[in-house]
């Protein structure tokens, strides 16, 4: 049972969508008068609005800016930004703004499952699902939510009794989320990303920060991302609370970390200066590139955290295997390994993606979203044997190439159609020797030539095994 009470209250829904539409129809069940607008009017917004309609929902397509008249309430999905007009005239009659997760957070009920909270710029999805993963090996009743596919608001309805909760959150929701409170909680790194919603990089930290507010056991934090040890200085939290660091290297009293690579803890022990807890090796973790270990001692924390037990760390370590497109190794071909991170739509991700690996022939491009590439090449230039452009800014990352990698050979592919990929991985191939990995790292978003990273990594996929047939 919802501990909100909404009963004959105006709530405007702001946009359909994964979280829109059960949004509407959860405020609906709790017998809110609900209004659902949404600025595009297509088949698809059609479709979703004609179920809603037979609930008694009032949508209406096409017009996203107006505020309905005597609404008291304003719930958005994540995708809305903060200057839309509809929150400026909520803003401006005093109608407070809330988001999906708000939402789901206030209608919890008295016998709620605790939150173990994530939150990054890159690798949320993964660490929530090793986390999720734990858990279950510990025996607990658990779900990846949130951000990844579940929205939360069906979550804290459901008759499930979970013991507790591994939720992904983006700085979208955080943002429209003051009052969520986490048992535990961490932000994983911090990267310019979504500046566009933002702002700028001050505000989509804070927005990052809020997740640590009102932790109640561990605020954990990225060691090599002093930014992210910074948010938990200025988190308010709850009495007793600890910072938690996670690290690569050999970890410090109240870390976790690495040695000999061996997965250790030293916060959640007893004696935390003197002794170290053995959680898992290396090899437990797949794939086991270094910024992917991070991602499993950032689970491991938030998991101790809970009390969960050294070896149900291991177990579900051992038990996880990663979404797609996320460093997926597609086939080995002549010598060659194909590896698959269309997930990495940003500098952020794709730096961690070239580390992974010895030599590289390099796969990228696709839209920039304002990004720029002289850092990342900087970064990656004595990895790479040569690399392969595609999509509308790729002109920018070869420029930073010529510039700080001017030795590296590139092949500038000018065509947006289906076949691009297939004659990017073949010429791949031409460049690669045995030994060498073609990995599929973009930079970028997918939206210039696919509808989204999964199709792009799809067409990566299909164009290796179609080399790997011929080859045969």
């Amino acid at each position: 049972m919802s501990a909100l009470d909404l009963a004959g209250q105006h709530v405007t829904v702001a946009g359909l969508g994964v979280s829109g539409v059960p949004a509407a129809r959860a405020l609906a069940g709790l017998g809110a008068v609900v209004t659902v607008v949404n600025g595009s009017d297509g088949e698809r917004e059609r479709a979703q609005a004609a179920p809603l309609e037979e609930l008694g929902i009032t949508v209406r397509l096409g017009d996203g800016d107006t505020l309905p008249e005597g609404t008291d309430l304003v719930v958005t999905t994540p995708g809305w930004k903060p200057i839309s007009p509809l929150f400026q005239a909520a803003e401006a009659a005093g109608v407070p703004v809330w988001g999906d997760v708000e939402l789901a957070w206030r209608m919890r009920g008295p016998d709620a499952p605790p939150w173990l909270a994530v939150t990054g710029t890159n690798g949320k999805t993964t660490t929530v699902r090793m986390l999720a993963a734990i858990l279950e090996a510990e025996g607990l009743r658990t779900a990846a939510v949130g951000n990844i596919g579940v929205p939360l608001v069906d979550v804290v309805l459901s008759d499930e009794p979970y013991d507790v909760l591994a939720v992904e959150l983006s700085s979208y929701q955080l943002h429209w989320a003051p009052s969520v409170r986490a048992h535990s909680a961490t932000v994983l790194n911090l990267a310019p990303d979504h500046l566009d919603w933002h702002g700028s990089m001050e505000a989509y930290a804070a927005d990052k920060g809020r997740i640590y507010e009102g932790n109640t056991v561990a605020c954990v934090y990225n060691v090599a991302d002093k930014a992210t040890e910074d948010l938990v200085r200025e988190a308010d939290v709850e009495e007793g609370c600890r910072a938690i660091g996670f690290t690569l290297g050999t970890p410090g009293p109240s870390q976790l970390g690495v040695v000999e690579d061996i997965l250790v803890d030293r916060a959640f022990v007893e004696n935390r200066h003197k002794q170290a807890q053995e959680l898992a090796e290396v090899s437990d973790v797949t794939p086991a590139a270094p910024h992917n270990i991070a991602n499993a001692l950032a689970a491991a924390a938030l998991a101790r955290a809970f009390g969960v037990r050294p070896q149900s760390v291991r177990d579900g370590l051992r038990a996880f295997h990663p979404d797609a497109h996320r460093i997926e190794h597609v086939a080995d071909v002549g010598g060659v390994a194909y590896v698959d991170d269309s997930k990495a739509t940003n500098t952020h991700a794709t730096e961690a993606s070239l580390a992974a690996y010895e030599h590289i022939v390099w796969i990228a491009g696709g839209l920039a979203k304002g990004a720029t590439f002289d850092e990342l090449v900087q970064k990656s230039a004595d990895r790479l044997r040569g690399a392969v452009l595609i999509g509308a800014d790729r002109g920018l990352i070869r420029e930073a190439l010529a510039r700080h990698a001017p030795d590296v050979p590139v092949v500038d592919l000018d065509r947006t159609d289906t076949g691009a990929m297939s004659e990017a991985v073949r010429e791949a191939a031409r460049l690669a020797r045995p030994g060498d990995t073609v990995l599929l790292a973009p930079a970028c978003a997918s939206m210039d030539m696919y509808l989204n990273y999964n199709k792009r990594g799809e067409a990566f996929a299909d164009a290796v095994r179609t080399l790997a047939a011929q080859e045969q």
